[in-house]
Formats: structure tokens, sequence, C-alpha cells
């Protein structure tokens, strides 16, 4: 499965089986959350057999069940730090997926479980991604149209791309508060609307714009 691939399929999943997740798959994720905790200067961790998170009535309200490994989301407090780990984090999703995985982001429907993870002084923990072998494959969101989102009359296939693909990913409450514009041919600025989470949203949506539309055809600017 190609991270396209993983794209079209990934649906948000809140309830999980017993079925542990295999070593080799620990490692690959483990050595690809090392990559962006490297690039994007970042704490990211993996938590495992840590049931207590996910089992508590925020957790039984949002309908999530047999969560025991999950992605906790942790860096240094800064401006960026929303986009940054939802950039990044998506890109765990994705890779999750690839590798027979499901995934669902988490903002509130979890405990903080003391020495589960390490927040050292000048970091904060922002959200965690729950993890493992999902009881079904979730279902797809509604979506707005690429027009509500972007310009894309008269835009070249790749911007055009690079929208759909956005559309395509996870934000909060599905409200999909993001706009894309397209300058000088091929600049694009990608912005966040009001809303909660929104920042994280944008970062979760750039990503996807980058697997649809291709690196090597754009440069973002601010």
């Amino acid at each position: 499965m190609t991270l396209l691939d993983a794209m079209e399929q990934r649906h948000s999943v809140r309830a999980y089986t017993d079925k542990p997740i295999e070593k080799e798959k620990i490692d690959a994720l483990n050595a690809l959350i090392a990559e962006c905790n490297r690039d994007g200067d970042l704490h990211i961790q993996l938590v495992q057999n840590e049931p207590k998170a996910f089992d508590c009535i925020l957790a039984h309200y949002g309908k999530f069940s047999g969560v025991k490994n999950y992605i906790a989301l942790i860096g240094k407090d800064s401006d960026d730090f929303d986009e940054k780990i939802g950039y990044y984090g998506e890109k765990l999703v994705l890779f999750a997926q690839t590798l027979g995985l499901n995934t669902c982001w988490v903002a509130m429907s979890y405990k903080k479980i003391k020495n589960a993870f390490v927040v050292n002084k000048g970091e904060k923990l922002g959200v965690v991604i729950a993890l493992g072998y999902g009881k079904t494959q979730g279902v797809a969101h509604k979506s707005k149209a690429a027009e509500q989102v972007a310009n894309v009359h008269g835009a070249p296939e790749w911007f055009v791309r690079g929208v759909n693909a956005a559309l395509l990913a996870p934000t909060a409450i599905n409200q999909q508060k993001f706009k894309f514009t397209l300058t000088n041919g091929d600049k694009v600025k990608a912005e966040a609307g009001a809303g909660f989470y929104t920042k994280l949203d944008l970062g979760i949506a750039k990503y996807h714009f980058e697997l649809g539309a291709g690196t090597e055809n754009f440069q973002w600017i601010k």
C-alpha cells in the first residue's frame, strides 16, 4: 500500500481488538518517529500496552474501547507547535495505515497517565493518536467541495490533486477550516480558519496536499 492509497483508505477508528502490534511494526514506527523528531525538532513518543489513558469517562463518552497503544505528540511550546504536530502526526498516521494498523486523532477524550511518556521542561503534550488493530476500518467523512477551500478553476492539475488530497485529511469535528491559494504559478499559501484545533488541522492538510500535489511542483509561502 502506498501513502496515496493509505490516504484514501484510512478512516478514524475508535474501537480496537486485543491483537498485539508485531515487533517489526513497532520498530518501523519508532524509526519514523525518530525521523519526525529530528526533522521537526519534536519529542513524539510511542506508548505501548498502556490501557489506563482510555479507561476514563471522557474516553467512554467518546466511544473509545480497547485502546492500549497510542502516540503522544510532544514538543517545545512554540507558535508553530500545533501545525508541526499535525504535519508529522499525520505522517505517522498514514505510515501506520500502510502497516495494516488503524488510528484515531484524540484531543480530549483521554486521561494523561503519569510516567507513560516524558515531557521535558519547555515542552508540552498536544494531542495523542490511538493506534492498533481496529474492530472495523471506520467510515469516510463528509467532505467539502474543492471550490470551497481553494480557487481550483483553471488551476494546474497538480494543485487540484493537492486540494483533493487535503480534503481527505481528518479534521476536528470534520470542520475542514483551511484554505489553499495558488500564486505566481507555483507558490502555495495555506491558511487556517477560526475554530478549535484548526492550526493542527492545517498541518495535517498540508501533509496531504504535499502527497497529492508532489513537492517538486510547488513551494510553500507564508
